[in-house]
Protein backbone atom coordinates (compact mmCIF):
# COMPACT_ATOMS: atom_id res chain seq x y z
CA UNK A 1 0.00 0.00 0.00
CA UNK A 2 1.34 3.46 -0.75
CA UNK A 3 0.24 6.73 1.10
CA UNK A 4 -1.63 7.95 -2.27
CA UNK A 5 -3.39 4.72 -2.35
CA UNK A 6 -6.63 5.60 -0.27
CA UNK A 7 -7.48 7.56 2.79
CA UNK A 8 -6.09 5.89 5.94
CA UNK A 9 -9.28 4.48 8.22
CA UNK A 10 -9.80 3.74 12.25
CA UNK A 11 -8.91 0.19 11.51
CA UNK A 12 -5.84 0.32 10.35
CA UNK A 13 -3.09 -0.11 12.50
CA UNK A 14 -1.56 2.94 14.18
CA UNK A 15 1.95 1.42 13.55
CA UNK A 16 1.43 1.75 9.58
CA UNK A 17 0.00 4.71 9.59
CA UNK A 18 2.99 6.19 10.91
CA UNK A 19 5.17 4.34 8.35
CA UNK A 20 3.02 6.02 5.62
CA UNK A 21 3.73 9.54 7.37
CA UNK A 22 6.17 10.21 9.80
CA UNK A 23 4.30 14.36 10.28
CA UNK A 24 1.68 11.89 12.39
CA UNK A 25 3.69 11.35 15.46
CA UNK A 26 3.35 14.95 15.76
CA UNK A 27 -0.32 14.55 16.33
CA UNK A 28 0.07 11.76 19.00
CA UNK A 29 0.42 14.31 22.15
CA UNK A 30 -2.16 16.31 20.86
CA UNK A 31 -4.36 13.23 21.70
CA UNK A 32 -2.56 11.12 24.63
CA UNK A 33 -1.10 8.51 22.27
CA UNK A 34 2.00 7.25 23.34
CA UNK A 35 4.36 4.84 21.24
CA UNK A 36 4.09 1.83 21.83
CA UNK A 37 1.06 0.67 20.49
CA UNK A 38 2.16 -2.71 18.95
CA UNK A 39 0.33 -3.91 16.33
CA UNK A 40 -2.80 -1.89 18.04
CA UNK A 41 -5.16 -0.53 14.99
CA UNK A 42 -5.79 3.06 15.45
CA UNK A 43 -9.68 2.27 16.80
CA UNK A 44 -8.42 0.66 19.74
CA UNK A 45 -5.34 3.11 20.61
CA UNK A 46 -8.30 5.47 20.37
CA UNK A 47 -10.47 3.24 22.57
CA UNK A 48 -7.60 2.58 25.10
CA UNK A 49 -7.24 6.83 25.93
CA UNK A 50 -10.98 7.83 25.61
CA UNK A 51 -10.32 9.25 22.53
CA UNK A 52 -12.58 9.27 19.52
CA UNK A 53 -11.36 7.42 16.55
CA UNK A 54 -13.06 8.90 13.97
CA UNK A 55 -11.92 12.46 14.72
CA UNK A 56 -8.44 11.34 14.77
CA UNK A 57 -8.37 9.64 11.42
CA UNK A 58 -9.78 12.39 9.85
CA UNK A 59 -7.40 14.70 11.43
CA UNK A 60 -4.63 12.58 10.20
CA UNK A 61 -6.04 12.40 7.20
CA UNK A 62 -6.61 16.36 6.72
CA UNK A 63 -2.41 16.04 7.83
CA UNK A 64 -1.25 13.50 5.51
CA UNK A 65 -3.52 14.02 2.17
CA UNK A 66 -3.60 17.64 0.59
CA UNK A 67 -6.98 16.69 -1.31
CA UNK A 68 -8.95 15.13 1.57
CA UNK A 69 -11.73 17.00 2.91
CA UNK A 70 -13.97 15.52 5.23
CA UNK A 71 -17.31 14.89 3.92
CA UNK A 72 -20.23 16.38 5.48
CA UNK A 73 -21.13 12.32 7.31
CA UNK A 74 -17.93 12.91 8.66
CA UNK A 75 -18.53 16.72 10.62
CA UNK A 76 -21.88 15.72 11.35
CA UNK A 77 -20.53 12.25 13.71
CA UNK A 78 -17.46 14.84 15.07
CA UNK A 79 -18.39 15.07 19.04
CA UNK A 80 -17.71 18.85 19.64
CA UNK A 81 -16.19 18.37 23.31
CA UNK A 82 -12.81 16.31 21.76
CA UNK A 83 -12.47 18.56 18.85
CA UNK A 84 -12.09 21.70 21.20
CA UNK A 85 -10.05 19.18 23.56
CA UNK A 86 -7.58 18.87 20.86
CA UNK A 87 -7.69 22.22 19.70
CA UNK A 88 -6.89 23.51 23.35
CA UNK A 89 -3.98 20.54 23.38
CA UNK A 90 -2.95 22.22 19.79
CA UNK A 91 -2.55 25.59 21.35
CA UNK A 92 -0.61 24.54 24.19
CA UNK A 93 1.75 21.95 22.27
CA UNK A 94 2.82 25.16 19.79
CA UNK A 95 3.23 27.49 22.59
CA UNK A 96 4.71 25.62 25.05
CA UNK A 97 6.81 23.23 22.39
CA UNK A 98 7.08 24.35 18.73
CA UNK A 99 7.50 28.06 18.94
CA UNK A 100 9.41 27.96 22.09
CA UNK A 101 11.82 25.60 20.44
CA UNK A 102 12.02 28.43 17.60
CA UNK A 103 13.02 31.27 20.06
CA UNK A 104 15.46 29.43 22.00
CA UNK A 105 17.43 28.85 17.99
CA UNK A 106 17.14 32.19 17.39
CA UNK A 107 18.59 33.29 20.76
CA UNK A 108 20.90 30.98 20.21
CA UNK A 109 22.28 32.11 16.72
CA UNK A 110 21.73 36.02 16.97
CA UNK A 111 23.94 35.90 20.16
CA UNK A 112 26.63 35.30 17.31
CA UNK A 113 25.33 38.44 15.62
CA UNK A 114 25.78 41.95 15.32
CA UNK A 115 22.90 43.92 18.22
CA UNK A 116 21.08 45.40 15.74
CA UNK A 117 20.36 42.11 14.34
CA UNK A 118 19.75 40.92 17.33
CA UNK A 119 17.21 43.49 18.34
CA UNK A 120 15.51 43.08 15.18
CA UNK A 121 14.91 39.55 14.67
CA UNK A 122 14.09 39.26 18.50
CA UNK A 123 11.36 42.02 18.39
CA UNK A 124 9.97 40.40 15.26
CA UNK A 125 9.20 37.06 16.84
CA UNK A 126 7.77 38.39 20.20
CA UNK A 127 5.52 40.37 18.35
CA UNK A 128 4.81 37.13 16.01
CA UNK A 129 4.53 34.99 19.61
CA UNK A 130 2.40 37.66 20.91
CA UNK A 131 -0.20 37.85 17.88
CA UNK A 132 -0.64 33.64 18.09
CA UNK A 133 -0.82 33.96 22.19
CA UNK A 134 -3.69 36.68 21.47
CA UNK A 135 -5.23 34.63 18.52
CA UNK A 136 -5.60 31.64 20.77
CA UNK A 137 -6.67 33.40 23.80
CA UNK A 138 -9.65 34.93 21.92
CA UNK A 139 -10.90 31.09 20.98
CA UNK A 140 -10.36 29.79 24.29
CA UNK A 141 -12.35 32.90 26.41
CA UNK A 142 -14.57 33.79 24.00
CA UNK A 143 -14.95 31.41 20.93
CA UNK A 144 -14.63 28.01 22.38
CA UNK A 145 -17.10 28.83 26.01
CA UNK A 146 -19.73 29.77 23.09
CA UNK A 147 -19.51 26.47 21.42
CA UNK A 148 -19.85 24.35 24.78
CA UNK A 149 -22.63 26.49 25.51
CA UNK A 150 -24.66 26.13 22.12
CA UNK A 151 -23.43 22.37 21.93
CA UNK A 152 -25.58 21.51 25.90
CA UNK A 153 -28.23 23.25 24.19
CA UNK A 154 -28.49 26.60 25.78
CA UNK A 155 -29.30 29.67 23.35
CA UNK A 156 -26.50 32.29 23.42
CA UNK A 157 -27.15 35.70 22.57
CA UNK A 158 -24.93 38.58 21.60
CA UNK A 159 -22.41 36.37 19.40
CA UNK A 160 -22.13 33.60 16.50
CA UNK A 161 -19.68 31.62 14.88
CA UNK A 162 -19.97 33.62 11.97
CA UNK A 163 -18.15 36.41 13.85
CA UNK A 164 -15.34 34.16 13.97
CA UNK A 165 -15.94 33.20 10.79
CA UNK A 166 -15.07 36.50 9.26
CA UNK A 167 -11.95 37.63 11.59
CA UNK A 168 -10.53 34.26 11.62
CA UNK A 169 -6.88 34.83 10.50
CA UNK A 170 -4.10 33.27 9.69
CA UNK A 171 -1.33 32.96 12.11
CA UNK A 172 1.04 31.38 9.61
CA UNK A 173 1.35 34.66 7.37
CA UNK A 174 4.37 36.35 9.67
CA UNK A 175 6.55 32.96 9.04
CA UNK A 176 6.87 33.52 5.59
CA UNK A 177 8.82 37.23 6.01
CA UNK A 178 10.91 35.20 9.03
CA UNK A 179 11.46 32.41 6.44
CA UNK A 180 12.80 34.87 3.88
CA UNK A 181 14.89 36.71 6.69
CA UNK A 182 17.58 33.74 6.87
CA UNK A 183 17.23 32.72 3.40
CA UNK A 184 17.68 36.40 1.65
CA UNK A 185 19.21 38.87 4.09
CA UNK A 186 20.80 37.46 7.37
CA UNK A 187 24.52 37.74 7.11
CA UNK A 188 26.17 34.77 5.33
CA UNK A 189 28.72 34.63 8.16
CA UNK A 190 26.23 33.24 10.53
CA UNK A 191 26.23 29.71 11.40
CA UNK A 192 24.98 27.87 8.15
CA UNK A 193 23.82 24.58 10.19
CA UNK A 194 22.01 26.96 12.82
CA UNK A 195 20.30 28.95 10.21
CA UNK A 196 19.05 25.30 8.24
CA UNK A 197 17.56 23.74 11.36
CA UNK A 198 15.48 27.11 12.41
CA UNK A 199 14.21 26.96 8.52
CA UNK A 200 13.15 23.02 8.89
CA UNK A 201 11.29 24.03 12.18
CA UNK A 202 9.55 27.24 10.86
CA UNK A 203 8.47 25.71 7.37
CA UNK A 204 7.31 22.40 9.59
CA UNK A 205 5.23 25.13 12.00
CA UNK A 206 3.90 26.81 9.03
CA UNK A 207 2.54 23.55 7.37
CA UNK A 208 1.06 22.79 10.67
CA UNK A 209 -0.70 26.08 11.38
CA UNK A 210 -1.94 26.09 8.33
CA UNK A 211 -3.64 22.44 8.89
CA UNK A 212 -4.64 23.59 12.37
CA UNK A 213 -6.90 26.83 10.37
CA UNK A 214 -8.60 24.23 7.83
CA UNK A 215 -9.59 22.56 10.91
CA UNK A 216 -11.20 25.29 11.99
CA UNK A 217 -12.81 26.80 9.16
CA UNK A 218 -13.69 23.22 7.27
CA UNK A 219 -14.86 21.23 10.20
CA UNK A 220 -15.31 23.23 13.80
CA UNK A 221 -17.26 26.55 11.75
CA UNK A 222 -19.92 23.94 9.80
CA UNK A 223 -20.31 21.84 12.99
CA UNK A 224 -21.40 24.97 15.30
CA UNK A 225 -23.35 26.24 12.16
CA UNK A 226 -25.14 23.34 12.51
CA UNK A 227 -25.47 23.45 16.04
CA UNK A 228 -26.56 27.09 15.92
CA UNK A 229 -29.57 26.02 13.07
CA UNK A 230 -30.98 23.03 15.63
CA UNK A 231 -30.83 25.72 19.01
CA UNK A 232 -31.04 28.91 17.30
CA UNK A 233 -28.20 31.77 17.88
Amino acid sequence: MTKNSSFFTSGMKLADLIHLDYKLLLLLPRFGLNLGFRDQTAEECCARVGVSSQLFIMICNIYAFENYSPRKEEIDQTEIDQLLAYLRHSHSYYLDDRIQRIQDQLKIMSANSDLAHQKILNRFFEEYKNEVINHFEYEEKTVFPYIQSIGVGKKATGYEIEIFEQNHSNIDDKLSDLKNIFIKYWPADSSQKERTAILFNIFSLEEDLRKHTFIEDKVLIPLVQKLEQNYGK
